[in-house]
């Protein structure tokens, strides 16, 4: 099984572009749902979007949440890390074979430099309407600082980052063997 995470905004009313964004992605992933296990910090917003979308294919979300809180209805298992959101967050990165940013502010962003900096695959959905769209200004040459740790896909399309998740996974383990 692949573990997808996913980083987006936890507003109670995302961004029109960005709930749109995170339907289509979870959409299309729930396509994978037997390939896939989709991660997220559990709580609201994009996540709980993601998390919905996910469940109605049959795929399975893990909820990795923040203190004991008991996260949206769709985490088909909520892992409760008793930790607050920053170590919550390097607990569900640390997992993740990818990260896909979904737009989000300022924890979302936390969490694409954490993936960068543990050096795990990244993928950042742009035109969502949120700060994590200039993501891309930091990483002009597909790198977020000069140690080149990992390249940072940019998409504006949610299906296209499925793909690039999926295949990111793959050329992976085939550089493995």
């Amino acid at each position: 099984m692949i573990q997808i995470a996913i980083a987006g905004s936890s507003d109670e009313k995302p961004l029109e572009k960005a709930e749109k964004k995170a339907r289509e992605f979870a959409r299309e992933l729930g396509k994978y749902k037997d390939e896939v296990v989709l991660l997220t910090g559990g709580r609201g917003g994009i996540m709980k979007i993601v998390s919905e979308e996910f469940t109605k294919a049959g795929g399975v979300v893990i909820g990795i949440l923040p203190e004991r809180q008991e996260g949206n209805e769709f985490n088909t298992i909520r892992i409760k890390t008793g930790m607050d959101f920053a170590e919550r967050s390097a607990i569900m990165i640390n997992s993740a074979d990818v990260l896909v940013v979904l737009g989000g502010g300022i924890g979302t962003m936390v969490e694409a430099l954490m993936a960068y900096d543990y050096g795990i695959p990244l993928i950042v959905v742009t035109d969502t309407g949120y700060a994590s769209d200039r993501l891309e200004l930091l990483a002009r040459d597909g790198y977020f600082d000069h140690k080149r740790i990992v390249k940072v896909e940019f998409t504006s399309d949610p299906r296209d980052a499925v793909k690039l998740a999926l295949e990111l996974k793959k050329a992976e383990k085939s550089a493995e063997i």
